[in-house]
């Protein structure tokens, strides 16, 4: 069993909010565990964190995890963070440790279980373009595992939604079939038992462990490229499983065909069923992404919190829901509504130096608050429903980023004295429409 000690020191002031303070005075592992939630993306959170045990002796915190696969993947990854955290509410001097302790006696086993995430199903992942494909492959795998697509592939680019899909997959199998043989393995934790089962030369254990699962979920399979050993014990399971009719999902961040290091026999089955892959998600996907999951949280998101949030993450979901996290968090912790201000505190550690706004950023923008295309505010139509919008894009476009009027007037297709009308049009508007006002002056705070 493997023990994480953090050794407690005095605070000082003004290393974080007198909440956060009085909170680590009472329960310092509640303070760090809630900073590091803020930190990290929920699925990771969860399945490294959420669930270990805690002791607390005196001014030491001790966590407890279940197995060397989890004290490994702690150490590699999250050791500096943690000590990070513990010198923010301990002090300067504030040590964190990781410390082994010899396996119990009645441990037979060196082959761990990573249990699926509950929170990770088909109704909690938000569909949009960029995905619609892969979450319908991985649906109808579900609904018929080994007979729909296997194996099936998905790879993207980190944090857009493969291991939610996987888990997706493993919770909705077992719910129409809970006495199936479900089985999800971070491919890190694959090597790690297979390098454990070598050394202990109980190889028989590895292999009879894998052997039986009927529904095989397979993340991050890139990670065997170049692991001779892996790749063979590998190339062995996939074909007894393959054979036996059970499913296997693989994920990746590249297709099959861009894995260098991959062996040609392994490479070729990855392609026999279906490759999926999953692209970075569009802006309005990104908003409805952040409603969802403040609405599982049971958090009320304004919605120019929701575009502001959204406009400064480009691509990745974990980075998104990182953020949400640590907004749901410093709210809470700090007893404020999440307004633009206060989501600007919470993030001020996070969020990049200010890229520039573009035009089309603007009526991207404009278009998701409306209800409409791009298209449609760049279009010919002018009926009372477009025309007013395309007014209020033509507006901040010159609010925002004082280009001209005739500069305005390419970007739309209109003429430059349209452009002006419409300026003039909505600066009436603001005077006498408090809400638009408001609605207004929230739109181009969020793109400060």
């Amino acid at each position: 069993m493997y023990v994480l000690a953090i050794s407690r020191v005095n605070c000082s002031s003004g290393m974080l909010p007198s909440s956060l303070l009085n909170m680590s005075r009472l329960d310092p592992w509640t303070t760090i565990k809630s900073l590091l939630q803020a930190r990290l993306p929920k699925d990771e959170f969860e399945l490294w964190f959420a669930s270990v045990s805690t002791e607390t002796s005196g001014d030491r915190l001790t966590m407890i995890v279940p197995s060397e696969v989890y004290a490994e993947y702690i150490r590699d990854h999250h050791l500096a963070s943690l000590q990070q955290l513990a010198t923010q509410v301990h002090g300067p001097h504030a040590v964190v440790s990781l410390r082994v302790d010899s396996p119990a006696p009645s441990t037979n086993t060196v082959v761990s279980r990573t249990p699926l995430n509950p929170r990770y199903s088909f109704d909690t992942f938000v569909p949009g373009p960029s995905n619609q494909f892969a979450r319908a492959a991985a649906l109808s795998v579900a609904e018929n595992p080994g007979r729909a697509y296997n194996p099936l592939f998905l790879y993207g680019g980190s944090g857009l939604g493969k291991t939610h899909l996987l888990h997706a997959i493993g919770n909705e199998v077992l719910a129409r079939n809970p006495a199936c043989r479900v089985r999800y393995v971070p491919t890190e934790q694959f090597v790690n038992e297979l390098i454990t089962c070598i050394r202990l030369q109980k190889m028989t254990e590895f292999r009879e462990s894998y052997r039986p699962t009927e529904v095989l979920l397979l993340d991050d399979v890139h990670i065997v490229a170049g692991k001779e050993r892996t790749q063979e014990e590998f190339f062995h399971t996939f074909n007894s499983l393959h054979e036996a009719g059970h499913q296997i999902v693989l994920t990746s961040d590249t297709p099959p065909t861009a894995i260098g290091g991959l062996e040609e026999r392994l490479r070729s089955r990855f392609v026999w069923g279906l490759v999926a892959d999953i692209q970075a998600p569009a802006f309005e996907t990104k908003c409805a992404i952040l409603l969802n999951k403040a609405r599982l949280e049971g958090f009320d998101l304004p919605n120019d919190v929701v575009l502001f949030i959204a406009r400064r993450v480009r691509e990745n979901i974990r980075e998104l829901e990182g953020f949400l996290n640590r907004v749901i968090v410093y709210s809470t912790l700090t007893g404020q509504a999440p307004t633009l201000d206060v989501v600007r505190a919470a993030l001020s550690s996070l969020l990049p130096d200010e890229r520039h706004v573009t035009p089309a950023e603007i009526i991207r923008f404009v278009a998701h608050h409306y209800g409409l295309k791009v298209a449609d505010l760049k279009g010919r139509d002018n009926r009372r429903s477009i025309a007013f919008p395309r007014q209020v894009a033509i507006y901040l476009i010159r609010e925002i980023l004082s280009l001209s009027y005739p500069e305005i007037g390419k970007i739309f297709s209109k003429h430059h004295s349209t452009v002006i009308y419409s300026v003039e049009t909505i600066v009436k508007e603001r005077l006498s429409n408090p809400s638009l006002d408001a609605t207004l002056t929230s739109f181009v705070e969020s793109f400060r």
